[in-house]
């Protein structure tokens, strides 16, 4: 393997790192109970006075949950590209690599929030439904940047240079950059919830483009 595309490695390498310390002082510093039902919070500080500021918006929450669908939408686009290529090539080995990577990418999402659901860090700064949900890292956040991140990515990939290239990829940068900030601004998670969210999904998206550019050859 080329050694080069080695040291693609490096950067998700050293993100992760970095989520994994910035969850251990968010689990750790400055903890105090300031969330509801006397639930201790990390950051208490930062994050007391974010939510002070901009406290519980119902709409803004409504936008990013529908904002969300649109999401999903492009992982099933993905996933039915995918299900087309196997189906027409009868053989897993016809699928295009970036596609599997990409599916073995969502598993590994989906993985981590399964995880961040038992292992509690903060809980959610409102009630929602009923009794206290988790809140770090904000799992809306972090499936909604890795699936629109790496189809930025993929669009690159298999796109030529071109009008239609760059228009589907900036209409994904958008709809990225409108749902962190519908999330940021609803009140529904903490300001570190959010800050954790993009930073795992740095690093799982950098891990996704290290993954293509080792198992394409250019």
């Amino acid at each position: 393997m080329n050694k080069k595309r080695l040291t693609g490695f490096l950067l998700p390498a050293v993100l992760f790192i970095v989520f994994v310390a910035y969850t251990f002082v968010v689990k750790y510093v400055g903890v105090e109970a300031i969330g509801p039902e006397g639930s201790k919070v990390g950051l208490a500080g930062i994050n007391g006075a974010f939510f002070e500021e901009f406290g519980y918006n119902a709409t803004f929450h409504r936008i990013s949950e529908l904002l969300g669908y649109a999401a999903i939408g492009v992982a099933l686009c993905f996933a039915a590209i995918g299900a087309m290529e196997l189906i027409k090539g009868k053989s897993i080995k016809k699928v295009d690599i970036r596609i599997i990577l990409l599916g073995i990418f969502y598993v590994l999402v989906v993985a981590f929030y399964a995880l961040f659901e038992v292992m509690i860090v903060n809980y959610r700064p409102v009630i929602l439904d009923e009794g206290l949900e988790a809140s770090y890292p904000s799992s809306h956040t972090m499936l909604a940047v890795c699936v629109l991140a790496t189809a930025v990515i993929l669009i690159r990939e298999l796109l030529n240079k071109g009008g239609m290239r760059t228009a589907i990829n900036i209409l994904l940068t958008v709809l990225l950059v409108a749902i962190v900030a519908f999330r940021l601004f609803s009140g529904v998670h903490w300001f570190t919830d959010i800050v954790g969210a993009l930073l795992l999904s740095a690093s799982l998206c950098s891990l996704y483009h290290a993954g293509i550019k080792c198992a394409v050859k250019y």
